[in-house]
């Protein structure tokens, strides 16, 4: 564990900036930021339908242990985002409907955490949105120091305070705060270039031509051939 410590004063990407993140989603922020920033497949959203982004409020824990989130929250503020991880692998019930309560008040937006959560059905019906790792009704304790806003690692992803958390149905992805307002111009092209897509498959196209993707089948040996053509070829190799 690092040393303990609880940082007050991060710097935090503009919430326009977030703001405008948060219209995308995560697949196309995603692919927009170089196929970056995604968490992992394992935060799954306790909802359906959220779509958010907020600064990184980041919360390093001892499993089981919910100290930290405590402490975190004096430090969250409207348009914020809790973000816990835990220095080993916990799927502890850290986070419920009472923490959910206090950030909701300070106007914080949202949780996404590196282990378990439980109320989840309190927390759905107050409209918390919530990603984790886990759900489970294991209690925990209130006695171990950890850190707050220094960076922590999220599943795959570096995190720090400050930086804009986008999460949707589809995961969780953390665009650096250095980097947030060319995401937002790389994510309205790759809008703009989707639409463009999709119109042209309403009208008929074929992704293999669209994309050029033909000569990639050429030369990977694909070849069109009849059901008769195939039948033959495999009797001639018995």
């Amino acid at each position: 564990m690092k040393d303990p410590v609880i940082l007050t004063d991060p710097v935090k990407t503009p919430l326009d900036t977030v703001d405008a993140l948060a219209e995308f989603g995560t697949a196309t922020v995603h692919e927009a930021q170089g196929r970056t920033g995604l968490a992992g497949p394992q935060f799954r959203p306790i909802q359906s339908g959220a779509r958010i982004a907020g600064t990184a409020v980041t919360v390093l824990s001892w499993p089981g242990d919910n100290l930290m989130i405590h402490a975190a929250i004096e430090q969250c503020g409207a348009g914020d985002i809790l973000v816990v991880t835990t220095n080993s692998p916990s799927t502890d019930g850290m986070f419920g409907e009472l923490f959910a309560t206090a950030l909701q008040a300070r106007g914080v937006r949202g949780l996404v955490i590196g282990a378990g959560v439980r109320d989840v059905a309190e927390l759905n019906e107050m409209g918390f949105p919530v990603w984790s790792t886990a759900v489970s009704a294991q209690g925990t304790v209130k006695a171990t120091a950890g850190a707050v806003n220094i960076p922590v690692t999220l599943g795959r992803v570096s995190v720090d305070a400050g930086d804009v958390v986008v999460a949707d149905d589809d995961g969780v992805v953390i665009v650096p705060r250095a980097t947030a307002a060319d995401t937002v111009a790389a994510s309205r092209a790759r809008l703009e270039k989707e639409e463009a897509a999709r119109q042209s498959f309403r009208a008929g196209e074929l992704g293999l031509d669209r994309y050029g993707l033909r000569p990639v089948l050429d030369s990977l040996g694909v070849r069109y051939l009849s059901q008769k053509q195939y039948r033959l070829e495999q009797q001639e190799t018995l």
